[in-house]
């Protein structure tokens, strides 16, 4: 059955500001949402299950009241769980999502029907990232609604694969929402996005950038300076492969045969030391090739925006063309 997220048709553009570790809180979450696009954060971005209530509080009340005040209904936001055996809060973290009714749920390092069945239970939707064909099929099967396809150059916990043969692969026996990640800076790429067969395009690297996300301006700054050959794809950091941004590699003093080591993934043990490595070393995309400036939320969107309606009119003409 051919089933899309319904909210899809009511967004000012098709994407979604993907969950960033130390990135995104309440005020990214909020402007997106505001300006039309799907904004998203992390529950381990709060130290604690308290913590991570009063973001959704703060979240629920600022929505509600934009609403009320301007009679414009805004995106849904959605809260990422990673859904790990080591990960100690995600019992406590998914029963405040229930009691919240959080609308979209991402999951990520573990796709669990039982996960799944909790957040259908008040009508919530789960997307699940993967980064190859298998882990997608593992998803399907635990009945989530979408997937995260993770491409080649994604910042963070970037896959390796093409995003024509990922999307093409997978699209193939998953006919529910295709969300397409890596590399997508501009309009121009979430039009291209969806010429591959996705329906949303998943941005992260570019929502750095915002005047509204907690990334320091030393961050913003390397981006802005980085180029694709600038991006270190390595799994010494979280034992799991990520991309970061050489300059800060070398920054902490990590050299290049630490790059090749790899460790066992425990959040239980490790979240603190991740959390304060990640302070320092930085992740990005290969994306960061079109980043050249910082800007709000809301004039980002617009351009966004803006790219996205030109690249299709250029479709259009492509399409005249050739017919």
């Amino acid at each position: 059955m051919d089933t899309k997220a319904p909210f899809i048709d009511s967004l000012s553009l098709p994407a979604i500001a993907a969950p960033m570790f130390l990135i995104s809180g309440p005020q990214l979450v909020i402007s997106c949402c505001k300006q039309g696009i799907v904004g998203t954060f992390p529950a381990l971005n709060q130290r604690t299950s308290e913590g991570f209530e009063e973001w959704l509080i703060e979240i629920k009340e600022a929505l509600e009241k934009f609403e009320q005040e301007t009679g414009r209904k805004p995106a849904p936001f959605g809260v990422n769980l990673i859904v790990h055996p080591t990960n100690p809060r995600l019992e406590a973290d998914l029963k405040l999502c229930i009691k919240h009714s959080v609308p979209l749920i991402i999951t990520s390092l573990g796709a669990v029907s039982k996960v799944v069945d909790a957040v259908h239970s008040y009508g919530g939707l789960v997307f699940h990232d993967i980064i190859k064909k298998r882990h997608a099929q593992k998803a399907a099967e635990a009945g989530v609604d979408g997937l995260i396809l993770v491409a080649a150059g994604a910042g963070g916990h970037a896959g390796t694969l093409n995003p024509m043969t990922l999307v093409a692969e997978v699209r193939k026996f998953f006919k529910k929402t295709l969300i397409l990640s890596g590399c997508i800076s501009t309009g121009r790429d979430i039009a291209s996005a969806l010429q591959m067969g996705a329906d949303l395009a998943y941005m992260g690297t570019r929502f750095i950038n915002t005047t509204e996300s907690k990334a320091p301006e030393d961050y913003k700054k390397m981006i802005i300076e980085s180029g694709a050959s600038d991006i270190v794809y390595t799994a010494a950091i979280s034992g799991v492969h990520a991309n970061f941004l050489a300059a800060s590699l070398q920054a902490a003093g990590i050299r290049q045969e630490d790059l090749t080591k790899d460790h066992k993934v425990d959040f239980g043990k490790e979240l603190d030391t991740e959390a304060k490595a990640w302070k320092t070393i930085w992740s990005a995309g290969q994306g960061v090739a079109t980043i050249e400036d910082v800007l709000p939320v809301e004039e980002l969107v617009a351009l966004l925006r803006k790219e996205f309606l030109e690249a299709l009119e250029d479709q259009t003409k492509i399409l005249k063309k050739y017919s």
